[in-house]
């Protein structure tokens, strides 16, 4: 994959609020980790609220059918259906609970569909332009797993699963996943590898390191 030669400048989240993000490759277990971390704050007397990417509103309907292979169209048209139900996702969900001094954590934010995108989609420049209007997280944290254990996890909860061409695919976003995060700060990668007991452990050490 081509180098990511330029930087990109997002704003900042000026809530009361905190913005935590979990990103992580399929089978990664970040869902668990949301669980858990969430468990973890509001033993700390914290507000807290869940949510993901693609949403549960209209546009995130249409990205799950996609994905879901019920329609097709080009990987430009994803992208834009992505960025549209996230703009909604800040605007109706996250920026008004941020306003209320409520944690939210997100399992998946822009940079899965950073990551997934560069893929298909040669323009790395208009890829990252249509997000950066978007408030950037207080804390990234990247569940680190290795695509053969996502893909060990993924088959135990599915009936079929294409592993030599799904390693593959998850190599390479893993490897776009890294690139992208050398151009931001606040990232934080844990080894996935580890039990989903020790990676809480881990994910814990940087929420009390960070806050």
């Amino acid at each position: 994959m081509a180098s990511i030669c330029y930087y990109v400048v997002m704003k900042k989240n000026i809530y009361p609020g905190k913005f935590i993000v979990l990103e992580g490759l399929d089978g990664s277990g970040t869902t668990s980790q949301l669980k858990f971390l969430s468990q973890y704050l509001k033993k700390e007397k914290k507000k807290v609220h869940l949510t993901r990417e693609p949403t549960q509103y209209l546009i995130g309907g249409l990205i799950k059918s996609w994905l879901a292979n019920d329609w097709k169209s080009t990987p430009e048209c994803l992208q834009l259906l992505f960025t549209a139900d996230r703009a909604y996702h800040l605007d109706k969900e996250i920026i008004p609970l941020l306003k209320k001094g409520i944690t939210v954590i997100s399992d998946r934010y822009f940079f899965s569909t950073l990551a997934y995108g560069l893929l298909e989609i040669k323009d790395k420049k208009w890829l990252f332009d249509i997000n950066k209007r978007f408030i950037f997280p207080d804390i990234v944290i990247f569940v680190d797993a290795s695509p053969e254990i996502c893909i060990e996890r993924i088959a135990r909860d599915r009936f079929s699963v294409e592993l030599f061409e799904k390693v593959e695919k998850l190599e390479k976003v893993r490897k776009g996943y890294l690139e992208i995060f050398k151009k931001f700060k606040n990232i934080y990668i844990i080894d996935g590898n580890k039990s989903i007991k020790d990676v809480s452990c881990d994910i814990k050490k940087v929420m009390k390191n960070k806050f």
